[in-house]
């Protein structure tokens, strides 16, 4: 296939499709086999769309290749569906897909402890919007669930990666990123929290029934003493 016509081909393969296409699929489809060569002419076509500044792009996202329209006129994008109801995320959802995208994999009692509250609705939501997904357990006790983003993510996003998403540093203080990395690494060894044996323990030491039974064996002891002294000393008086 001559190179005006493959581009012509991948045209219509970008603006067609509704989801990312990666390199290798472009290339199978149009029987190129040399993927590079592929990826040379993608990117000859982002450039003249970008050359040009047309209305549509073509971006790389979600470890593929997309033809979108440019933020700048999504206005008009808007007008024309506003008719629509848009899905937009709580700032509680938000907040869990924040540290979800930046610590994964992560369980949710880690998301808990970084935001100091409930996650579970959060969580339900991100799912069901196939944002997020479980990657597996954590090799801990109890064997915890681990969440993390999912390519749709990086779509609605317009990553390309993870990557490109931006730096904590750039957004929050140094001192909040060692906060949570403090938190992500877990509890200090002189701060977790007691087993259930040690509670149990502490809470038996507390205990005013247990401590008064654990007096009366050596009070007892201490009267049969003096009872026993009592009586040498009538003996000897005799």
């Amino acid at each position: 296939m001559e190179e005006n016509e493959l581009i012509k081909a991948v045209e219509t393969l970008l603006f067609i499709t509704d989801e990312p296409i990666k390199t290798e699929r472009m290339a199978k489809i149009c029987e190129v086999k040399n993927v590079k060569h592929m990826e040379e002419i993608l990117e000859k076509i982002k450039h003249s769309y970008d050359i040009e500044n047309r209305a549509l792009c073509i971006m790389k996202v979600a470890g593929g290749w997309q033809m979108a329209t440019r933020s700048e006129y999504s206005l008009w994008v808007r007008k024309l569906y506003q008719t629509r109801l848009t899905m937009r995320l709580s700032n509680a959802a938000l907040e869990t897909l924040c540290i979800i995208a930046y610590k994964q994999p992560v369980t949710r009692a880690q998301i808990e402890r970084i935001r100091g509250v409930d996650v579970m609705g959060p969580l339900d939501t991100l799912l069901e919007r196939k944002l997020i997904t479980v990657l597996g357990r954590a090799e801990t006790i109890g064997r915890p669930i681990l969440f993390g983003t999912t390519e749709e993510f990086l779509r609605q996003f317009g990553l390309n990666s993870l990557a490109d998403l931006p730096h904590l540093e750039n957004m929050i203080s140094k001192e909040s990123v060692d906060r949570v990395n403090e938190i992500m690494a877990g509890p200090k060894q002189e701060e977790q929290t007691p087993s259930l044996f040690e509670e149990a323990a502490g809470e038996l030491k507390k205990d005013p029934e247990t401590e008064v039974q654990s007096q009366a064996p050596q009070t007892a002891a201490v009267e049969q003493k003096e009872e026993d002294s009592q009586t040498e000393n009538s003996q000897e008086g005799k």
